[in-house]
C-alpha cells in the first residue's frame, strides 16, 4: 500500500468507527468511543509492513471491549482497512478465516453469553458478515483490476522493446547493404577510371583527341560516383533512415494504453510534418514512458496528452489524474530526461497542480 492510501486509510478508520458506534447504538462513552478509534487508526499506519499482525491486534482489540462492554455495537468492521490491506497483500486466506472467526464468535456471545434472540443476533451479526464479505469482495476486485493493469503494461513495455530490437536489426541490417553498396560503388568507380586514365595515357602523344575523351569519361564517372557516395553517407548520417517509431505511432500508443483501462484523451497543435524524425522519435518516446508509468503506478482513471508543434519547439505535456505523490528518479525519467537532453530540450516531472502526475517536455526542432 501506497503511504498516501495508509493515511487516507487511518482518517476514514478514525472517523468511521465513531460514526458507525453512533449510527449503530454501540456508543457507551465517547472517550472510549474515540480512544478505540485513535488506536485502530495508529494501528492501521503499520499495515504496509506487518498487515497480518495488524489485523490480528485489530480483531483482538475490537473484540476485547466489545466483550467488556466498553463498546456496545461492532466485531468486525471496526477493522474493515486491516482486512483490506491484507487482501491487498495477497493474504486472502488469513482475512476470510480470520474474519469468519470473529463472526463466530460474535454470534456466540451474543446469543449465548448476552441471551439475545436468535433472530436478533442473526441480525446483528449476519449484517457484519455481509459487510465484511462485500469489503473483501471489493477489495480482491480492485486487486485483480490493478494485477491486470500491471500485466498489460508489462506486456506492452515488452512488444514495445521487442519491436524496437526488431527495427535496430532492420536498421543494421540496412547499413550494412549500404556497406556492400559503398564498396561497390568505390571499386567499380576506381576500376572505369583506371581504364580511361590508361587509355588517355596511352593515346597521349598519337591521338590527343582520344585522349582528352577518355579524360572527359573518367570525370564523368568520378561526378556519378560522387554523388552517389553523398547520397549514401547521408542515409548512414541519418542513422538508418526512417524511425523505428515516430509521431504516426501515438494514436496506435494511445489505443493500447486504453485497452490496459485507462482512457487517453490524445490533443494535437501544429503541424506533425514540421517535426524532424530525431524529435518526433523522442517525443514518442516520452509519451510512452509516461503512458506506461500511468497504468502501472499511477492508479489513474484518465490521461490525457497535449503536443504542440511550435515554429521552434515541441511541447509534450502528459497529464494522469492518479494519485500523485513524491518523483521517484527511476529509470524510465531518467532515460526520458536524458533523451530529451540529448537533443538540447528539458523534461520535468512531478505532481500536478491540481493532483495526478504531469510529464512536461520541451524539445527544440533544431539542435
Amino acid at each position: 500500500m501506497r503511504t498516501s492510501l495508509l493515511w487516507t486509510a487511518a482518517g476514514l478508520t478514525f472517523v468511521g468507527v465513531p460514526a458507525g458506534l453512533a449510527l449503530t447504538g454501540g456508543t457507551v462513552d465517547p472517550v472510549l468511543t474515540w480512544s478505540l478509534a485513535f488506536f485502530l487508526a495508529t494501528l492501521t499506519l503499520l499495515l504496509r509492513r506487518w498487515p497480518a499482525t495488524v489485523l490480528i491486534v485489530s480483531l483482538g482489540t475490537v473484540v476485547a471491549w466489545r466483550t467488556a462492554d466498553l463498546i456496545g455495537a461492532g466485531w468486525v468492521w471496526p477493522a474493515t482497512a486491516a482486512f483490506a490491506a491484507n487482501v491487498l497483500a495477497g493474504r486472502v486466506r488469513t482475512a476470510i478465516v480470520a474474519g469468519a472467526i470473529t463472526v463466530w464468535y460474535g454470534f456466540v456471545w451474543d446469543y449465548f453469553v448476552q441471551l439475545g434472540t436468535f433472530d436478533a443476533t442473526v441480525g446483528r451479526v449476519g449484517a457484519e458478515a455481509l459487510w465484511l464479505a462485500a469489503a473483501l469482495a471489493l477489495t480482491q476486485a480492485y486487486r485483480s483490476t490493478r494485477r491486470w493493469q500491471d500485466e498489460v503494461a508489462a506486456r506492452l513495455r515488452q512488444t514495445l522493446e521487442q519491436r524496437e530490437l526488431e527495427a535496430g536489426r532492420r536498421r543494421a541490417e540496412e547499413r550494412v547493404d549500404i556497406a556492400r553498396d559503398l564498396h561497390d560503388v568505390v571499386s567499380h568507380t576506381l576500376a572505369v577510371v583506371g581504364v580511361h586514365l590508361n587509355v588517355a595515357l596511352d593515346a597521349f602523344d598519337e591521338d590527343p583527341a582520344e585522349a582528352r575523351d577518355a579524360v572527359r569519361l573518367a570525370q564523368d564517372v568520378r561526378g556519378r560516383a560522387m554523388s552517389d557516395l553523398r547520397a549514401l553517407v547521408d542515409v548512414l548520417r541519418f542513422d538508418g533512415g526512417e524511425p523505428a517509431h515516430g509521431l504516426e505511432g501515438l494514436d496506435d500508443l494511445a489505443e493500447r494504453v486504453r485497452s490496459a483501462g485507462v482512457p487517453v484523451r490524445l490533443a494535437e497543435r501544429g503541424e506533425r510534418t514540421a517535426v524532424p524524425a530525431p524529435v518526433a522519435t523522442a517525443v514518442y518516446r516520452v509519451v510512452q514512458e509516461s503512458l506506461t508509468n500511468t497504468v502501472r503506478h499511477a492508479g489513474a482513471a484518465s490521461a490525457t496528452v497535449t503536443l504542440d508543434y511550435g515554429p521552434d519547439t515541441v511541447v509534450a505535456d502528459i497529464t494522469d489524474d492518479g494519485g500523485g505523490g513524491p518523483v521517484t528518479e527511476g529509470r524510465g525519467i531518467m532515460g526520458m530526461r536524458e533523451r530529451v537532453a540529448a537533443l538540447g530540450g528539458a523534461l520535468t516531472a512531478g505532481p500536478g497542480p491540481g493532483g495526478g502526475f504531469t510529464v512536461h517536455a520541451t524539445i527544440p526542432l533544431a539542435p
